[in-house]
């Protein structure tokens, strides 16, 4: 019987939701697409029927898990009045979905500490540096914005302030997934969300050192 659209997209997601279970637990190296198969309770033949190989699943994995994250962006692009609203609410939408959305998490699990990038993953490497870059140049222009309208105020440049945010977020997020039993990120995010906020109201002048854009 041949299938709808419909049918076809239901098992073009549940394989990659099984794609994500295993890569999360075993890696990008430790995971085939026979295992992922019998988690997905099919063949082999419909994972071929969606994706070429296992690099396409996994970059299709990342992607689909990331989403979320994507729209964050998005959401903080939008043109509201208060840039600093927009900031505040883009970091605690970081750590809300850290903790609440699985496939997110899973998502920064398998590119964190699960996967080593070769070349053969060269797409998804390039991907994740487009959003990273995105995500830092979003930063840096609310940073612009709040201070041309006098909601934060000025001392080191908007590049520095934005790669530090960056790196803040980061430092937490490869903090808590590489040791969960450290602390409970879900009873901290608040304390973090306010920290993140607080250095950007830090007054200090400029160290007398370059700052530059973001490259790589």
């Amino acid at each position: 019987m041949r299938r709808t659209p419909e049918q076809a997209e239901q098992t073009r997601l549940k394989v990659i939701d099984a794609g994500l279970r295993l890569f999360s637990r075993h890696g990008y190296s430790g995971t085939t697409l026979a295992m992922i198969a019998k988690d997905a309770g099919m063949s082999r033949g419909p994972i071929y029927w969606h994706f070429k190989n296992k690099d396409e699943l996994f970059e299709a994995v990342i992607a689909y898990s990331q989403t979320p994250l994507q729209a964050l962006v998005d959401t903080a692009r939008a043109d509201t009045p208060d840039p600093v609203d927009r900031l505040s609410s883009f970091i605690m939408g970081w750590f809300d979905l850290l903790v609440d959305d699985k496939r997110h998490r899973q998502s920064f699990e398998i590119l964190m500490n699960k996967t080593e990038l070769t070349q053969r993953m060269a797409r998804t490497v390039r991907r994740e540096r487009e959003l990273t870059r995105a995500i830092i140049e979003l930063f840096e222009t609310l940073i612009g914005q709040a201070r041309q309208h006098g909601l934060l105020p000025e001392g080191d440049p908007a590049p520095a302030l934005a790669l530090q945010t960056y790196t803040y977020l980061m430092g937490v997020t490869q903090t808590w997934l590489f040791a969960p039993r450290l602390f409970s990120l879900r009873e901290q995010k608040d304390y973090f969300h306010r920290k993140c906020l607080a250095a950007l109201y830090d007054r200090a002048a400029a160290s007398p050192a370059s700052h530059g854009t973001v490259s790589g």
